[in-house]
């Protein structure tokens, strides 16, 4: 059938919207027609060949969007459901089978590499292979064949057209609090940067019961944000000591902290802020081969522990429905954070995420 995708097709360079064709779903694939796609951070840092998936390919892993066939041996869904995509997982390593499938053994390779496991792709444009399958989904595609394990199903009542950012940017900061971290009521809590992950993160803490809860950014209007979403002491780290200001506030140091911006300096303020005992998780991406220092000396008698957390630590399949499920009861509005962008404009929409415009992005077909 014919489709309407965005391609990705070299470092820097927007991606061409162009009409493709996708072949029916493949064993274990469902074929999902889009109602709409968050943009991530990751489908930017793939776009500009940061990580190495080969290109033309078909970005997109924040998929919504409504059944429209499976393909043979497909049990958990059937045409006319509603879902909303996730990652890729193997379903057998050591890490799938105990409950941590974003540790997948294979995870790189099923969803970095825009190709099923025999090396095919599921697009092609005049004959010639287009990149698919890019965290088992390519969601930047008004249909697209997914892997049946990436596929949650979710009630026909929840909205999908907001739903996608769900999938990926969401849990990471809100599973890196409720799965990792795991505070207490009443415990302290800090997240530096206020992106779209970040504010997840302040999300789940304030239905942790944290307090206080800090955030720490260099945009004020996004600081605004943070105290409109339940922060009740934010930090410019352009005009104060972050670290200092932070344990004037927790009175020695900050039981638990995320850090979602990726960035080495930061990473060291986040570890500096620990009280005794605190327990640290980073979520932001950096590219590979960056490298943070921090005084193991002084941290090692803090007793501190850190976290390296990818997509929350989340189980997609009971995780994703606990958020919507906080979200129908108005205790997890994400939906604060997105701003809604016709496919059309999705180039529009990766530069307003990366100048800060827009906390989350999401494309509706």
């Amino acid at each position: 059938m014919k489709v309407t995708a965005a391609v990705a097709t070299g470092r820097g360079k927007p991606l061409a919207v162009k009409e493709l064709d996708l072949e029916e779903p493949g064993p274990g694939e469902v074929q999902v027609r889009m109602v709409a796609t968050g943009i991530c951070h990751t489908d930017a840092l793939v776009r500009d060949e940061v990580y190495p998936t080969p290109m033309p390919v078909v970005l997109g892993h924040e998929g919504a969007g409504v059944v429209e066939k499976v393909g043979p041996g497909v049990t958990t869904v059937e045409p006319g459901d509603h879902v909303l995509l996730s990652f890729s997982t193997c379903g057998t390593c050591a890490s799938c089978a105990n409950g941590h499938p974003s540790y997948c053994t294979q995870f790189f390779g099923l969803n970095f590499s825009g190709r099923r496991a025999d090396g095919t792709t599921a697009f092609s444009d005049h004959g010639q292979p287009i990149g698919s399958h890019f965290f088992g989904q390519s969601s930047f595609s008004s249909v697209s064949n997914v892997v049946e394990c990436s596929v949650v199903k979710v009630p026909p009542t929840a909205p999908l057209e907001l739903l996608g950012p769900l999938g990926c940017s969401v849990p990471t900061g809100a599973g890196a609090v409720l799965n990792v971290l795991d505070p207490e009521a009443g415990s302290s809590f800090v997240v530096f940067g206020t992106g779209a992950v970040g504010m997840s993160a302040l999300l789940a803490a304030r239905v942790a019961n944290c307090s206080p809860i800090i955030a720490v950014d260099i945009v004020d209007s996004r600081l605004e944000l943070a105290k409109e979403l339940g922060a009740t002491h934010v930090i410019n780290s352009r005009g104060e000591n972050v670290v200092e200001r932070i344990k004037e506030i927790t009175n020695g140091g900050v039981d638990y902290a995320v850090d979602a911006t990726g960035n080495r300096e930061v990473f060291r303020s986040m570890v500096d802020s620990l009280g005794s005992r605190g327990h640290a998780a980073l979520v932001g991406l950096a590219a590979p081969g960056t490298e943070a220092a921090i005084d193991i000396g002084l941290t090692i008698l803090t007793g501190a522990k850190i976290s390296m957390v990818i997509e929350g630590d989340m189980v997609p399949h009971t995780f994703i429905p606990r958020l919507i499920s906080l979200y129908q009861d108005g205790q997890f509005p994400f939906d604060r954070l997105i701003k809604s962008y016709p496919f059309a404009e999705i180039n529009t929409a990766f530069e307003d995420s990366k100048s800060g415009a827009t906390l989350k992005p999401v494309v509706v077909f």
